[in-house]
């Protein structure tokens, strides 16, 4: 499988070969909890997990180290504690919780490793004294400062220079750091804040300095992948590279790899805008497969506009392939008798467009021709063939691997449409066909169209 990746470190699509192929890293910055994550939160996790499944796929399961942190201390979550009256772990334990659930729902895979930020502060200041020990940090009054003059490489990641990075930035007064593009390391206690002792005394770690720990706790100095949106790629992922390469002497991460913004309606999703939508809430109206769908319609490093129409069309291309599923299951052994879902029944033509920087949208066209070839066919064993090539490939991608019957009978009325479905079989056994024809209609009226096969009647949602 040759696997093919946008680095954003070298500007380029390479060639991903691991530094081990039987310990293939990759790391991905996780959320800050004091809030449910919204949809925005979950393109990161939903693109990465797709990268994921194909680096299981690629080198074994067993053989993939996947490392997705929780930031559970910083100045969001400090406020929110002080504001409630409680401590900073009761704030962020039930978001974690939260966020574990709706990144399930949304068909992703559990991370190999999920480290929390407070289990880490010992490393963290580990890392700052290797730093102060090397001459790229100085502690003031206000905490450790990383010097990012003495780092000749830094801005190598955003590709821009120390002025550019400044530009409309503003220093605080009090801030007691030797050059305005210092980033702190670590942050001297203040009154009411949670604290931890350190060789600098008490205090919190800096945001940055968090991740460049974990990485090097979870998977070491190096790592293969390093992922996260672009709006890490500066300050927080140049800072990564600088912390850690300067206090190991070793390159971070072999790959970088971010993917683009997704927007509201055609406008930056924010707070003042008043278009914040949570995960949760969508997951309330749609099933987790819509949602991953739509997250994965258009590729992962180009712009993502999220509608309302979006989400139809992506109900839409799943009910064509669950429709396909469904006649596969009907006209041969049926869903009780298949075997799982396997990788290795995904078509080449899929695999190799996952292979090409994950493009989802071409693999999503394969999806579809598969779907159409199933429709046509009658022949049993091209029938299961089909079907293995579709939940095999789902599976590479986090979807396709529900019952294709059950996908059609969502919603809290399924009782009284079943009923009404009943009523309606009876009356065209009676040959009561203006009773059928009405009870038809009533179940339209309701979104519902009906089935007439030999076998008796099924239904589906339409709208």
């Amino acid at each position: 499988m040759d696997i093919r990746l946008t680095n954003t470190l070298t500007r380029a699509k390479e060639r991903f070969a691991p530094a081990d192929p039987d310990r293939v890293t990759m790391y991905v910055c996780g959320p800050t909890v004091y809030n449910y994550a919204h949809i925005g939160n979950a393109r990161p996790p939903v693109v990465f997990d797709v990268l994921f499944r194909l680096l299981r796929a690629a080198y074994g399961d067993a053989h993939v180290l996947y490392a997705r942190n929780f930031t559970d201390v910083d100045d969001r979550i400090i406020a929110v504690a002080a504001e409630r009256g409680g401590s900073i772990a009761a704030v962020t334990a039930p978001f974690e919780q939260a966020y574990r659930e709706d990144m399930a729902a949304l068909g992703n895979l559990a991370p190999t490793f999920e480290p929390r930020a407070t289990e880490h502060i010992p490393g963290m200041c580990d890392v700052v004294s290797a730093l102060i020990g090397k001459g790229f940090a100085y502690q003031g009054d206000s905490g450790v400062w990383f010097s990012v003059p003495a780092d000749k490489g830094y801005g190598k990641l955003s590709n821009r220079s120390v002025d550019d990075m400044l530009s409309g930035t503003r220093v605080d007064a009090e801030e007691d750091k030797a050059h305005p593009a210092d980033f702190a390391l670590w942050k001297a206690a203040r009154p009411g804040e949670p604290s931890w002792p350190s060789p600098f005394g008490e205090g919190r770690p800096g945001w940055h300095i968090e991740c460049s720990a974990m990485i090097k706790a979870t998977l070491g100095d190096t790592i293969d992948i390093h992922g996260g949106g672009i709006d890490l790629v500066f300050p927080h992922h140049e800072n990564e590279i600088a912390q850690s390469e300067c206090a190991n002497g070793k390159p971070l991460a072999r790959f970088w790899l971010h993917n683009g913004f997704l927007d509201m309606e055609g406008e930056k999703m924010s707070k003042s805008l008043g278009n914040v939508v949570l995960a949760r809430e969508l997951l309330q109206d749609w099933p987790g497969e819509v949602l991953r769908w739509a997250l994965l319609s258009a590729h992962y490093r180009a712009p993502l506009d999220w509608t309302r129409a979006l989400l139809d069309q992506s109900k839409a291309a799943l009910d064509r392939l669950y429709t396909a599923l469904r006649r596969i299951d009907r006209e041969t052994a049926g869903a009780a008798a298949r075997p799982p879902a396997a990788v290795e029944d995904a078509p080449p033509e899929f695999v190799a467009a996952l292979s090409d920087d994950l493009n989802t949208p071409q693999a999503m066209a394969v999806l579809f021709a598969l779907a159409t070839e199933a429709n046509k066919s009658a022949d049993r064993a091209e029938l299961e063939r089909l079907g293995d090539a579709l939940r095999g490939a789902g599976l590479l991608m986090g979807v396709l691997q529900g019952d294709p019957e059950a996908w059609f009978r969502t919603g809290d009325d399924v009782d009284e449409i079943d009923a009404l479905v009943a009523e309606r079989v009876a009356a065209r056994a009676a040959r009561n066909w203006a009773e059928a024809d009405r009870l038809r209609a009533a179940l339209a009226a309701r979104g519902v169209e009906v089935m007439d096969n030999p076998g008796g009647s099924t239904w589906k949602r339409i709208g």
